[in-house]
């Protein structure tokens, strides 16, 4: 077996994301000195979280089910994870474990940062998603009524364990949605990953694809470079929110029934047009975004209503009070954000977005 790749998140709390297969056996490492381990995970993983239960020999292991996809996103579910903490007598020198894809990780950090104001957190990511972003970064957060990741907290992981072999028994449109979130950062940062994707498209809606292994090291060095210079989000890091500003507005506006990679992947094709709208990038860069996206399967079109969407992103994190803000590029590689755009242009944009070009129907 090869042996994992270690890639260095730097900043105030460093820590390694490790890459590879058969890691579960690295977490007892990790968790060295704690006394009670807290597994967070949703109920699908149950049988996951059973087996790092019997591997922490030596650990008061307590396993927290909560339910699966985004409904543990929210602040009742956290109340039922601190109401177990309580319980069980949780101290600084304990640690949380999150299981399962971006949902379980985000929800787990937020327990972990709210708890005694700060407790180690362990991510073991089990969908390329969680793997290639969420679990990446210490960002952590639940949804309110009022949109998505509103309230949260920054709070890096003591590590995380990307095993590799847990993408074998990712359902087929679960694998493409987290696609999404390397073709972005493909855009944003790292050409290289747009050109394997393009060389066999089909292998790489695939864990077993040739290059699923360097796409997926690929996008978590982008982001472990970008959080190691920018942890709280003040300058370079909004940059890796390409995308997602109307991506979340459609989460919303579809009760979270979207997957968050096929709302992104709507999302991509939509800056992508405001920036060519804005004469900031080039004609074939933004094409690019709607032939490699649709190449795996990805949505690139949405028809709902635009008064409800523009209404969610006024809420988004990167507004300043009644100023919309969106990433954009400036070229390949080169994202730059774009204060207050005329709204013509929002609506330009979305109107490419409406049209419906065919193509899987994917949620």
């Amino acid at each position: 077996m090869e042996s994992p790749t270690r890639i260095a998140v730097h900043g105030p709390k460093p820590y390694d994301v490790l890459v590879g297969h058969g890691l579960l056996g690295e977490l007892g490492e990790i968790v060295t000195g704690r006394q009670r381990i807290a597994v967070i995970h949703p109920a699908s993983l149950r049988t996951t979280a059973e087996a790092i239960q019997a591997d922490l020999t030596g650990h008061e292991v307590h396993l927290v089910e909560v339910p699966d996809g985004e409904a543990q996103k929210d602040l009742k579910v956290a109340a039922y994870c601190w109401d177990v903490l309580g319980q069980v007598g949780f101290t600084r020198s304990d640690a949380v474990v999150g299981v399962g894809g971006g949902a379980t990780t985000d929800l787990a950090g937020f327990v972990a940062a709210t708890w005694l104001r700060g407790v180690p957190v362990v991510n073991i990511p089990t969908t390329l998603l969680g793997m290639v972003d969420a679990a990446v970064g210490g960002k952590t957060a639940v949804n309110t009524a009022a949109g998505k990741n509103l309230v949260g907290a920054f709070h890096p992981p003591a590590g995380v364990l990307c095993d590799l072999s847990a993408l074998e028994t990712v359902p087929r449109h679960d694998y493409v949605a987290g696609l999404a979130e390397v073709i972005k950062v493909g855009f944003t940062h790292d050409p290289r990953i747009l050109e394997l994707v393009e060389e066999d498209p089909s292998a790489a809606t695939t864990p077993q694809g040739r290059h699923t292994r360097e796409l997926v090291e690929r996008a978590i060095a982008v982001k472990a470079a970008v959080v190691s210079d920018d942890l709280t989000e003040q300058g370079v890091r909004e940059t890796l929110n390409y995308g997602h500003t109307l991506g979340h507005a459609i989460e919303k506006a579809e009760s979270y029934k979207w997957r968050h990679g096929a709302a992104v992947s709507v999302g991509l094709v939509f800056a992508a047009e405001l920036g060519r709208l804005a004469g900031r990038l080039d004609d074939g860069t933004a094409a690019r975004h709607r032939a490699v996206l649709e190449s795996v399967g990805l949505p690139t079109s949405y028809a709902g209503a635009w008064d409800r969407l523009h209404a969610t992103m006024a809420v988004d994190k990167k507004s300043r009070g009644s100023r919309l803000r969106f990433v954009v590029l400036d070229g390949l590689a080169k994202p730059r954000m774009l204060e207050d755009p005329d709204p013509s242009l929002l609506v330009a944009a979305y109107e490419e977005v409406r049209k419906d070009r065919g193509g899987e129907v994917f949620l």
